[in-house]
């Protein structure tokens, strides 16, 4: 399946090599938070890979509520539970990192749960700068980039039917709420097929070290994150172009 590269299985324990984690974030979910570089002092695993797991062993529910409550690093060893309407992916000592409520019905359609992993994980992956950005010059706050305070906290999806093959995801309405020094954003968005909406869900993220909006150090920071994907696209044309 889409996501087999990305992380390891040995008697129902999964884990994440930083190159896996980095691998993902960069090159299927177009994410180039420095917090996902595989050399990274402060490196973690995406929260979109641990979904895209979840959905890859368990199947696509019609309602998910994804919860996540802990930082994933490549140190980190995660139980996969049973099949059940609630499952905690947890390490050995007990210590939660995401618990999923599923209710509905289940597919296990290999071309639907491919599909929506990608579609979702493109999406996530846009957060900054296409929609957070704008969103922090309307509230007058901004993030410290040099050490961003991001937070993915829970994402819910729900949909109409489970007979599908291909849902894209259209981005429908988008806040942020500031209170101090932090914040909360909502990214809503709806899942489409043949033109019509079959679904809708919602992201949501903590944000936290708040400062006053400025637009020149917004900018330098939009640069260097749009520096950081052309640096990884070069590297990875410069490969395959090695490998013909």
């Amino acid at each position: 399946m889409l996501i087999d590269s990305f992380y390891t299985e040995q008697d129902g324990v999964i884990s994440f090599t930083r190159e896996q984690g980095s691998e993902f974030a960069k090159g299927i979910s177009s994410d180039f938070n420095p917090l996902h570089d595989a050399d990274g002092a402060r490196f973690c695993i995406p929260g979109d890979l641990l979904f895209a797991v979840v959905l890859a062993r368990y199947g696509v529910s019609r309602h998910m509520e994804f919860f996540f409550s802990g930082m994933v690093t490549d140190n980190v060893e995660l139980i996969l539970p049973p099949p059940a309407n609630e499952l905690v992916l947890c390490d050995a000592e007990g210590r939660d990192y995401l618990r999923v409520e599923r209710s509905g019905g289940i597919s296990d359609s290999t071309a639907l749960i491919e599909n929506l992993t990608r579609s979702y994980v493109e999406f996530s992956g846009e957060t900054f700068p296409h929609i957070l950005a704008p969103l922090m010059a309307e509230q007058n706050a901004m993030i410290n980039y040099a050490r961003p305070i991001v937070m993915y906290q829970s994402m819910t999806i729900d949909l109409d039917t489970l007979a599908i093959e291909a849902p894209l995801l259209q981005s429908d309405h988008n806040a942020l709420e500031v209170n101090g020094r932090r914040g909360a954003a909502k990214l809503a968005f709806n899942l489409l097929q043949d033109g019509q909406v079959i679904g809708r869900g919602c992201k949501r993220m903590a944000l936290g070290g708040l400062r006053e909006y400025d637009q020149e150090v917004m900018a330098l920071a939009i640069a260097d994150y749009d520096s950081r994907r052309e640096v990884y696209l070069s590297g990875r044309g410069k490969a395959g172009s090695s490998n013909e």
